[in-house]
């Protein structure tokens, strides 16, 4: 698995789903995790079988900053009751989510950018509150994440409309 697709899994779990499963050690001292997290961070791509929904490259490395950026406590979140309940939702939705993220990717107006904040928000909104209750803690590490990101993409856009897509979406779901 290459770095990108590392990357893409954690970022798309991150910005899919209130239950993400940005799921692996994000520093040296970080203890190993259990084994439905490292299940989820390996797999949970896989679940969401989109074909045209895309994260933008500036997307995937500014929410990596975030996930490499969390704090032990934060890190805490990742539990095997947790993951374990992630996994089965996300077995069990996945196709669905799916197809909701690409038809809301296909129907948005304008750049990249703003395809993907419009399909990303749009599915979340949707598909959070049905999201099982034990991965609460993961919901608010992934929104952290996602507001981080966001803030920093909208601060750092050239481009009016891009700016516009991170700000609209900035606060999360």
């Amino acid at each position: 698995m290459t770095l990108s697709r590392t990357v893409q899994r954690t970022v798309l779990t991150a910005a899919l789903l209130s239950a993400s499963a940005l799921s692996f050690p994000v520093s040296a001292q970080a203890a190993p995790l259990p084994a439905a997290c490292q299940e989820a961070l390996l797999t949970t791509l896989d679940k969401f079988p989109v074909t045209d929904f895309t994260v933008p490259d500036k997307v995937q490395n500014a929410m990596m900053v975030e996930v490499v950026n969390l704090s032990e406590a934060d890190q805490q979140a990742f539990t095997q009751e947790a993951c374990a309940a992630w996994n089965n939702w996300a077995t069990k939705n996945g196709q669905a989510v799916a197809t909701d993220l690409d038809t809301r990717y296909r129907n948005a107006s304008g750049p990249v950018c703003n395809k993907f904040t419009t399909s990303a928000i749009g599915t979340i909104r949707k598909y959070a509150p049905n999201v099982p209750a034990q991965t609460r803690e993961l919901e608010k590490v992934a929104k952290k994440v996602w507001q981080n990101a966001m803030q920093k993409l909208a601060e750092q856009a050239t481009n009016a409309d891009c700016r516009k897509a991170y700000n609209g979406v900035k606060a999360g779901w």
